[in-house]
């Protein structure tokens, strides 16, 4: 008999990138890594575990602008070309190391990979939204929603329309794709502030989440601490994050993806060979980018790029067994001492990044991939579980306010609202304003219907809390800020042409072509509430 459950959360979540007005953009490739290395992998995953009659729980939010862009044909089809650039690349290494054993072995390692990535790609129709689709239909995987671009809702407050259509716009896209409603929602960043839940309640959600401490700062503080759901006062339940199983994870420093046997992400064939040899495969213009096939292991601490051992997948595998059984033996430990203090079954929520698994930690999927099996099999402390399916076993939880708090830096707003990237916000709030306005208006036609949609739409992509993340972090900053001005440039540009009543309806044509997110918007989700 179980005393416990572990719900293990993925946040699977890219910014809505897509440029069918250039032939080439970098940033298209942060999807396609993704496809390769998480997405296709986590879906093998999947099979594997219900041919062999493991019958995992698994939850995992999937963001509207990745749905968006995993469903679009253009972006299928730069990845199809994408796929097949990587497969040509790895035959010539293969026959290139043919008389280095070593090197051989991880080219044919490679080859192997991207063949079966192709099987996939191909078994599903280049579909990857169907194929997470079919394991929610089998109750294994849990999908929930997001905001609609990943807006940061703490920051647009003073605005509860602006926040109220981040969340609607996100119901519908989901229910669009899922034919279902979502269960529950994954707050952009974990960012809570009081009163956010009346919107997720009048909007059909059930629970949502956010950092521990969200849990642990809520008003009354709550007797079980984040190892319990707490039910706000609207009746939508809050889950907390656990600060142990999550750091024993995500933390290169301390957590298992740091690991000597590990493959070395920052060290890339793009990087390491011949500029001649690998020019076809970088970028048009002849610059050196990441390709995706990495030779070599961590190796140690403090080693510089050039002192890289050579990877081998055979012993990272079983580097990833050992860490499993022991995040597993941890989790046993965790839920037999809280069940001893608590007197009733706790619940450890870990979420995590999806991208973590495959993108940055090669090896966590078949970290994952251990820990189903080995908790299915090798123990019977805790059960794994959808958050949904929880509150349903568990329907009597404590009443509470959380607390306002995110994930980042600090465990408030630091990271969305500093130096490098504060000049964003008062665009925002202005243009917020003026959609709250335009949302009044009933069009004429066709044309300004159409031009107070993609309006809408401009907004929302300018929201997108990636662009601040990305201007705090320091890397592709350039775009982050060009994106950030396009979309208000471009709803500037709408606000006025409606106000005038001079739509330029060829250049909103090719608006639309471009950013073509949310084909079935209603910009009056905009309306005062």
């Amino acid at each position: 008999m179980s005393i416990g459950y572990l719900a293990l959360v993925l946040h699977a979540h890219l910014p809505f990138v897509r440029h069918p007005e250039s032939d080439f953009v970098l940033e298209e490739e942060w999807l396609f890594e993704a496809i390769t290395e998480t997405y296709v992998p986590l879906i093998t995953m999947f099979e594997g575990l219900k041919q062999d009659g493991v019958d995992f729980k698994l939850t995992m939010s999937m963001t509207p602008p990745l749905v968006a862009m995993l469903r679009d044909p253009l972006l299928q089809e730069r990845y199809d070309e994408h796929l097949t650039k990587l497969e040509e690349l790895i035959e010539l290494e293969v026959d290139r190391n043919v008389h280095n054993g070593h090197l051989q072995y991880l080219a044919e390692h490679y080859a192997k990979e991207f063949n079966h990535v192709r099987r996939i790609w191909e078994k599903y129709d280049r579909d990857l939204v169907k194929a997470f689709k079919q394991f929610q239909d089998s109750n294994n995987l849990e999908i929930i929603t997001c905001g609609a671009t990943h807006g940061y809702l703490p920051l647009m407050k003073m605005y509860p329309e602006a926040v109220w259509a981040q969340i609607q716009v996100a119901v519908e896209s989901y229910t669009e794709h899922f034919d279902r409603p979502p269960n529950g929602i994954w707050l952009p960043e974990c960012a809570y502030y009081e009163g956010v839940e009346r919107m997720l309640a009048d909007a059909g959600l059930r629970y949502f989440l956010t950092d521990g401490h969200g849990i642990l700062y809520a008003r009354p503080r709550p007797r079980f601490g984040s190892y319990s759901p707490i039910y706000t006062e609207t009746g939508v339940a809050a889950f907390g994050r656990d600060h142990e199983s999550s750091q024993q994870v995500w933390s290169s420093q301390v957590g298992y993806p740091g690991a000597s046997e590990y493959r070395e992400f920052y060290r890339d064939l793009g990087w390491d060979a011949e500029y001649e040899y690998i020019k076809p495969y970088v970028m048009p213009n002849g610059q050196r980018k990441n390709v995706g096939i990495k030779y070599h292991k961590i190796t140690g601490k403090g080693l510089g790029l050039s002192d890289k051992e050579w990877y081998d997948p055979y012993w990272a595998r079983e580097k990833a067994a050992e860490h499993a059984s022991n995040f597993m033996f941890n989790r046993e430990r965790q839920v037999e001492h809280l069940h001893d203090i608590m007197h009733r079954p706790p619940i450890i929520v870990s979420p995590y990044d999806a991208e973590l698994f495959g993108h940055w930690w090669y090896e966590g999927p078949w970290f994952l991939d251990y820990l189903f099996r080995k908790t299915w099999f090798d123990q019977g402390t805790y059960n794994m579980t959808h958050l949904a399916d929880y509150l349903l076993e568990n329907p009597t939880q404590q009443v509470a306010r959380p607390s306002q708090s995110s994930w980042g830096y600090k465990g408030f707003h630091e990271y969305w609202l500093n130096d490098t990237n504060a000049w964003i916000y008062p665009h925002l709030h202005k243009a917020a304003e003026r959609m709250i306005d335009l949302a009044k208006q009933e069009p004429a036609d066709e044309l300004e219907w159409r031009a107070l949609n993609q309006a809408a739409r401009e907004l929302l992509l300018a929201q997108s809390s990636d662009w601040a993340f990305i201007m705090r972090t320091g890397t592709m900053v350039p775009y982050a800020v060009r994106r950030t001005r396009s979309h208000l440039a471009r709803f500037t540009k709408l606000w006025e042409d409606l106000n005038q009543e001079k739509i330029d309806s060829g250049w909103l044509a090719k608006v639309e072509a471009i950013d073509n997110i949310f084909p079935n918007i209603n910009y009056r989700v905009y309306r005062t509430l």
